[in-house]
């Protein structure tokens, strides 16, 4: 996990934007999104800025991704969840029955297929009368010019 990542994490944690982040921590917008781009890493400043603004937050993971991310939290990894993945939800029970039933499956009525429209597009050519030279200007580097105009 990259530093990027572990900057992103707290910002997930803290529910803020990256915009919201930089100023909660006092830096510019554009040194937040440089990292989050991978463009550059946070300095030092930046790091203790965080540190400062956010002190629960474990150094040693902020720099390095080892150990908590919190000083307070007992892990980073489950983000706090301490139960299997498809374990039963007790806030949430399932509704389904506990044995599998057989299901046929339903046809649906066949498509009504409607006939499309028929577009016709008529395009229609106007001849113009054909365009004539009136003049032609020639511009020299002294600042000067000759005008041309054609013998009718």
């Amino acid at each position: 996990m990259s530093i990027k990542d572990r900057f992103k994490m707290i910002m997930d944690r803290e529910q803020l934007t990256a915009g919201a982040f930089a100023e909660s921590i006092e830096v510019a917008q554009a040194t937040i999104s440089h990292i989050l781009a991978s463009r550059n890493n946070p300095s030092t400043e930046v790091i203790l800025k965080l540190h400062k603004r956010y002190n629960d937050i474990n150094l040693e993971w902020l720099l390095t991704g080892k150990g908590n991310m919190s000083n307070n939290s007992p892990s980073v990894e489950n983000n706090g969840f301490d139960y299997p993945l498809f374990a039963d939800n007790p806030e949430n029970p399932s509704n389904e029955p506990s044995t599998p039933e057989n299901r046929k499956e339903i046809a649906l009525e066949a498509p009504v297929n409607t006939p499309k429209e028929i577009v016709k597009q008529e395009i229609i050519y106007k001849e113009r009368p054909p365009k004539k030279i009136t003049e032609i200007r020639i511009f020299f580097n002294d600042n000067t010019y000759e005008t041309f105009k054609p013998e009718n």
